[in-house]
């Protein structure tokens, strides 16, 4: 399942690209892009596990940024 989500509060290019590479090593996890300049999240994960994912996905992001957030 791929899906585009909105992130709130990103405030760094450097932590965004950080953030994706920890996201790109969750179990289940295709392909994960986030854009600092459109502050959005693209990620293409496998169907049964998704929900599971963006949770892991909002974890590994908290450890960069603790106020950016994953609108759903």
């Amino acid at each position: 399942m791929r899906k585009v989500f909105k992130m709130e509060d990103l405030e760094c290019a450097n932590c965004a690209a950080k953030m994706q590479d920890a996201i790109s090593k969750i179990d289940g996890v295709n392909s994960v892009n986030i854009s600092f300049m459109t502050q959005k999240l693209t990620l293409d994960a496998e169907d049964e596990r998704f929900d599971a994912i963006i949770d892991a996905a909002q974890k590994a992001i908290s450890k960069f940024e603790k106020d950016c957030v994953i609108v759903r």
